[in-house]
């Protein structure tokens, strides 16, 4: 009888411990794949910036500087790395892509050309993609350092290996207006 009871807690316990532990794989694989689509939609982004600095470039050729910025932190966005750098790099891409917003202004031509309102209609929908994706990305993210902070997932994430997850968070820098001056007078 008592050896029943052991067996049975220990198959109780081993069943708990597999099923928290398939808890933390199935969350895991949530913030991956929610991962995976921040990172679809900034690769969309990327994709999309050539073509719409290209078609900038044809109507403000001196605009140099807005469009060497634009190149820059696009860049950097490519070769960013974990979640932090690719917020840091986000927030350069969309101060660098607002600049030039601020240049159209001043192209009534290039605000009527087809090619070039299409292109600002897809990067409009991209950067509300990549808001979304951000935010689901969180929100996984929040879920499962949820689990891996209360108890007993913290007993069973530090058995199993399973580590809190970094948020994809907005450049401190994101908070602030860009600044663009032409030098005009004022």
């Amino acid at each position: 009888m008592v050896i029943g009871i052991i067996v049975a807690v220990i198959v109780i316990f081993g069943a708990m411990l597999i099923s928290s532990y398939n808890s933390f794989v199935n969350l895991d694989e949530n913030v991956d794949q929610s991962y995976a689509q921040i990172e679809n939609q900034l690769q969309r982004r990327l994709d999309l910036i050539p073509n719409l600095v290209n078609t900038v470039k044809g109507f403000a050729s001196h605009e140099k500087e807005v469009i060497g910025s634009i190149s820059d932190a696009r860049a950097r966005l490519a070769g960013a790395k974990t979640p932090q750098e690719q917020a840091t790099a986000n927030g350069e891409l969309s101060g660098a892509l607002s600049r030039l917003l601020v240049v159209v202004e001043n192209y009534p031509d290039l605000k009527a050309n087809q090619q070039f309102t299409q292109l600002m209609d897809e990067l409009a929908g991209t950067e509300n993609r990549i808001s979304v994706a951000r935010k689901d990305y969180n929100d996984q993210v929040a879920e499962f350092n949820k689990k891996v902070k209360r108890f007993p997932g913290s007993v069973i994430a530090g058995m199993t290996g399973f580590h809190e997850k970094e948020y994809f968070k907005a450049d401190p820098r994101a908070s602030e207006a860009p600044k663009v001056d032409f030098g005009g007078n004022e």
